[in-house]
């Protein structure tokens, strides 16, 4: 269940950072929420729009299937993200799938809702183009190290993220999930740990991951 209020918790939000105490009132007001189990479906691409949604605490992952039923994790999200952006934004279908990796909280806000706040919010509708242009950013970097480099750089720049980005661990967030994301198989990452592992910049078991050499790391990852 829900720790907060709706407005207590818009206000923790960068999102909603700085807006009128008014809008925040009634944004609150729209919002509803819903406790997902792991692997539960929050939302379908294409399915008329889900809204806003912000995780109030879990992980939750952004995905796309392709014709022969591979699948795409776009992104791993945390604690006090706020995904379907562009839908909520547009109206239009969402543009992806969402499921919960683990036992997830989410709040839904309707965008007409949102449609109306931004209007009548100058404030709100900065922030919401500088999320959008941050997700911009984000899907730009990830087509590029998709694009340029090998599953062992993509690897070492994820670790790296990961212990920067508490978002990218914790339950759920299972070699699977993170092969999904890399676009390559468990098994090689399996593979590719051991590998950095013994160029000394890892350690790891079947629970943790632990950087020991972050500079040889960067070195790996071309950073």
């Amino acid at each position: 269940m829900a720790v907060f209020s709706p407005v207590q918790y818009l206000q923790t939000l960068i999102y909603f950072e700085g807006i009128a105490s008014e809008t925040l009132a009634y944004l609150s007001g729209q919002m509803t929420h819903r406790p997902y189990e792991p692997g539960e479906m929050i939302f379908l691409e294409g399915d008329p729009c889900a809204g806003l949604c912000i995780l109030e605490s879990g992980r939750i992952k952004i995905y796309k299937v392709n014709a022969e039923g591979v699948e795409h994790v776009m992104h791993i999200l945390g604690d006090r993200n706020t995904f379907n952006d562009i839908a909520a934004v547009d109206g239009g279908v969402n543009p992806a799938n969402a499921a919960a990796l683990s036992e997830s909280v989410v709040w839904h806000l309707p965008h007409e809702s949102l449609y109306e706040a931004v209007q009548r919010d100058k404030r709100l509708s900065m922030n919401v183009i500088r999320s959008l242009t941050s997700r911009v950013r984000g899907l730009v970097r990830q087509i590029e190290d998709l694009a340029l480099y090998s599953v062992l750089v993509r690897l070492a720049r994820f670790l790296l993220h990961q212990a920067e980005d508490e978002s990218l661990s914790g339950p759920g967030v299972t070699r699977a999930a993170i092969a999904a994301h890399l676009a390559t198989t468990p098994q090689t990452i399996s593979t590719l740990l051991r590998e950095l592992e013994g160029t000394g910049a890892i350690r790891f078991n079947r629970h943790e991951i632990l950087i020991v050499n972050e500079t040889l790391l960067r070195g790996i990852a071309m950073l």
